[in-house]
């Protein structure tokens, strides 16, 4: 099967594009597909050179580097949406490129076959608008325009794109199927639960890896470190731990919060609560582990996340973990048996409440620990690639 993947870049830092890497290397390597990826970014991957032949039914991964401008990042989707239209049409005229499939994670272009549905922009605007509640709607800043037209854009390309029943969506979440079908009225959604490389985040690896972590990072022994990674950071409830650690003056926490978020708005908060020389701030990079491995506890008291791959991820390596009703990974979850999920994303007192708990009780610890473990070891991504295999042969046989 030739497919076309439209992605603007791909890489292992980042929980998405993490995704689409493990999804596309098993599609090469399982399912001999030849793939086409249009992209402005690629890293992490093993490409094919496009000018040597390979033999039939051998999987191929091809890049085609779509071509970027600097800006906003509203401009720059904008060309983006246009570059990578114009280059595969460029493609399938003058070097006759014809696809069976195209294939795209969430909105990058308006003709893909199948979308793989990783977060609700339409869901995302409205707990932005939330925090302006009551307030006067004018943005505040270019910052704060600059989001919402973003958004603005984004929920009517969800509106036109989600809506067409000629595309296949495949949710990563239970959780998000019901909001394609709350929104757009999809009730044919395919539900594909993300994976994770249980080779790479299991507890030995982090254990292993735990001493010159923690030392890069310039931790004690005795500090017990909370760990967040993501974007969107309000979104995905750093100012509620920021608020349980000002609750729990007398214990050692220190969080680390890794993503490309702007730090100011939640630097200033901590700040306020007293714990910002308790914060680290770090960027994302391919040695995910590492942070696993500098952590006590992965928190994550997220307002919206389809799925939450950093919670499995973090499972998967034996670290007790704490996610909130509002992540499609706790629908997988038995809440106090392998991790903790909060009903309130944004209570507090219960949060810091089981921090001080993981604290104070190491055994608890460790069952919870081995129990994500042994619950993660069956979110497999060849049980994702399959299913997302058997996703594009039913659309094949059903044009």
């Amino acid at each position: 099967m030739r497919l076309a993947v439209v992605s603007p870049f791909i890489d292992r830092r980042h929980g998405t594009e993490r995704a689409l890497a493990e999804l596309l290397q098993r599609l090469v390597n399982d399912y001999h597909c030849e793939v086409h990826l249009y992209a402005e970014r690629v890293e992490d991957l093993s490409l094919s050179d496009p000018k040597t032949k390979c033999p039939p039914q051998s999987g191929v991964l091809v890049w085609h580097k779509v071509p970027t401008i600097p800006g906003p990042h509203l401009v720059k989707f904008l060309f983006w949406m246009i570059a990578n239209s114009v280059l595969r049409w460029a493609h399938s005229i003058f070097r006759g490129l014809a696809f069976d499939l195209v294939l795209s994670p969430g909105i990058n272009c308006w003709n893909a076959d199948v979308i793989i549905v990783h977060a609700l922009f339409q869901r995302l605007r409205e707990l932005s608008l939330e925090k302006t509640a009551g307030a006067a709607p004018q943005p505040q800043s270019f910052r704060d325009w600059h989001r919402r037209a973003y958004y603005g854009l984004l929920t009517a390309l969800e509106r036109r794109l989600y809506s067409d029943r000629s595309t296949a969506l495949a949710a990563v979440s239970q959780r998000t199927a019901n909001q394609l079908q709350q929104y757009f009225g999809r009730s044919d959604v395919r539900v594909i639960p993300n994976g994770v490389d249980t080779r790479e985040f299991q507890e030995s690896n982090r254990i292993a890896h735990r001493p010159l972590a923690r030392r890069r990072l310039h931790l004690l022994d005795t500090d017990f470190v909370l760990l967040l990674i993501g974007n969107d950071w309000r979104v995905k409830g750093v100012p509620a731990i920021l608020e349980s650690m000002a609750l729990l003056p007398a214990l050692p926490l220190h969080l680390l919060v890794v993503g490309n978020d702007d730090a100011a708005d939640v630097r200033e908060q901590a700040k306020r609560l007293g714990v910002l020389k308790q914060c680290h701030w770090e960027s994302p990079r391919p040695a995910v582990i590492d942070f696993y491995a500098a952590a006590d506890v992965y928190v994550s008291p997220t307002r919206e996340d389809s799925f939450g791959l950093p919670v499995a991820e973090a499972m998967a390596c034996g670290l007790p973990v704490i996610t909130s009703s509002q992540a499609g990974v706790s629908a997988l979850l038995r809440d106090t048996i392998d991790g903790f999920v909060l009903r309130d994303p944004q209570d507090t007192q219960r949060l810091a409440s089981i921090i001080q708990q993981l604290y104070s009780q190491g055994p608890l610890r460790e069952n919870l620990g081995a129990a994500a473990a042994k619950t993660a070891q069956a979110w497999t991504w060849d049980r994702t690639a399959a299913q997302v295999w058997a996703l594009f042969t039913d659309r094949q046989s059903n044009r």
